[in-house]
């Protein structure tokens, strides 16, 4: 297909700039997305082109969202020409996922920000994709209830962003991911086809689970209109513990004995030795001498059994190697044993602002093979590597500090990270827990998926998006078939960061 066949005019200024609207095309436009909902000025254009990969490509317009209807005749639109369609929230994610193909349309949910229902009695609320999450929870909260899904980026990440992702956060070890917490979605597929998918109750088995498909597939499969979130009681009280322990191995220890006692944490963070030491260098707190790795740990439940939980919470934390643990009785000390996780990612944006964040997962009882082997790689490519994550799933996010200016850095850190996910992929862990796949991750998708799996994912792609238009190259890549169905408008754009540039932590 041409770009002229397309909609799109052929004359381009400089080889760097996407194709233009056509006439027709922007009247199209502007007839479906409604006054004051569609952007063609390259400058106004031009921020919905980032994310926190500090990828950018500049789309040749935005569409705001208002409804369900709008929506479909817009994916009708872009099928009928073969113009890509990206979907947008917030911009917070760390993966390029929501970086648009040059020249392309972008869908943002900002403006659709509705909570529409929050049924006690039922344990759910139904919201538009563009709420923030921090909104959310200040709704709910007010009725007793949270939503578990708890991003960092809580204040300015949207819900359909955290569904597109599949993005959880600390409170994942205890509550899960938003897969384990929404029951249901209203979306619109490639064909323009809107659907529901899931149930109004907490149980329910009918025909196969399009909810838990489409949560997690960046886009590529449908776009999340409005969803029926599963809601939880808040907890009666909550109580924080800090342990420091000798080395990664008895850290791990403790977070092995920790999952496997009848308490589970709401929260289990840590931090390697390199993460303790750029706090101690930027922050100068008081850790205790020879402290090689740290657990947070909070634990949350009724009020009259929060104390003999903490109590069955620190005998199995009390693993050869433990240096101090120390428990909070006030919001005051919470705040201070809180501190020192805190002040890691600041602590890291001023050594290396541009470092490289990615977030993968292993097995917990081999957590500390793994920090293990990233020291080793760290010595080997002259990489200095800093890690800290959530223990109790065996997340880790991997953060390789370099200088994007130094070619030969760079050059080290793409071997660096190569190995990292090779690694992962031997500890039998997966290249991505949270943050996606996008941009920064698809050249990896098929090492860990096996063929036949990896086929059965393009084949389902390709019901719902026949003329893979939605999101084209996001969560599996860019497919290897013969004949794919997807019409490319062109690579990033030339002028942009070099590929390994993760977001902030």
């Amino acid at each position: 297909m041409s770009l002229a066949s397309s909609g799109w005019s052929s004359s381009l200024s400089t080889s760097n700039r996407p194709p233009e609207l056509s006439p027709g095309l922007r009247a199209s436009l502007q007839r479906i997305a409604g006054e004051g909902r569609l952007f063609t000025d390259p400058a106004d254009c031009w921020p919905y082109g980032y994310d926190n990969s500090r990828r950018h490509a500049l789309p040749g317009a935005v569409v705001f969202a208002a409804d369900e209807n709008q929506i479909a005749e817009l994916i009708g639109l872009c099928k009928g020409s073969g113009i890509a369609l990206t979907a947008r929230g917030r911009g917070t994610g760390t993966t390029g996922a929501t970086v648009p193909e040059p020249g392309g349309i972008v869908l943002s949910f900002e403006r659709m920000d509705q909570i529409l229902r929050i049924a006690p009695a039922d344990r759910l609320a139904i919201v538009q994709p563009g709420v923030l999450n921090a909104q959310l929870q200040e709704a709910v909260k007010a009725a007793g209830f949270f939503w578990p899904p708890d991003p960092t980026s809580a204040a300015t990440c949207t819900i359909g962003g955290n569904l597109a992702y599949n993005s959880a956060g600390p409170r994942a070890v205890k509550y899960g991911t938003p897969r384990d917490n929404t029951l249901g979605l209203r979306a619109v597929t490639g064909n323009g086809e809107p659907l529901r998918t899931g149930v109004m109750t907490t149980k329910g088995v009918v025909g196969y689970d399009l909810t838990r498909l489409i949560i997690g597939s960046e886009g590529t499969l449908a776009l999340i209109t409005e969803a029926t979130l599963k809601l939880t009681p808040l907890p009666e009280a909550k109580h924080t513990l800090r342990a420091t322990y000798a080395d990664i191995h008895s850290a791990a220890a403790a977070v092995s004995a920790l999952m496997a006692q009848p308490v589970t944490p709401c929260a289990l963070e840590f931090m390697d030795a390199p993460a303790i030491a750029t706090v101690r260098r930027f922050a100068g707190l008081d850790l205790p001498k020879g402290a090689g790795a740290l657990l947070m740990i909070e634990v949350d439940g009724s009020g009259a059994c929060i104390r003999e939980a903490v109590s069955a919470v620190a005998a199995a934390a009390q693993c050869d190697g433990l240096i101090e643990l120390l428990r909070a009785e006030s919001p005051t000390e919470v705040a201070a044993l809180w501190k020192t996780r805190k002040a890691l990612s600041p602590a890291l944006r001023n050594i290396a602002p541009k470092k490289i964040n990615e977030d993968v997962v292993v097995p917990v009882s081999r957590m500390g093979e793994f920090i293990e082997g990233l020291e080793r790689l760290s010595v080997e490519t002259g990489i200095r590597v800093v890690n800290f994550g959530h223990a109790g799933n065996g997340n880790i996010h991997v953060n390789l500090l370099i200088d994007p200016d130094d070619a030969g850095e760079v050059a080290r850190a793409s071997d660096c990270l190569e190995a990292v996910f090779s690694l992962v992929l031997h500890l039998e862990g997966t290249v991505s827990g949270e943050h996606g796949i996008g941009l920064e991750k698809r050249d990896f998708v098929d090492r860990e998926l096996d063929p036949t799996a990896l086929g059965l994912m393009w084949d389902i792609k390709r019901c719902f998006d026949p003329a893979g238009i939605l999101n084209p190259g996001k969560a599996l890549g860019i497919e290897a078939r013969e004949g794919s169905s997807r019409h490319s408008l062109g690579p990033l754009s030339a002028g942009g960061p070099p590929p390994y540039s993760g977001g902030p932590a």
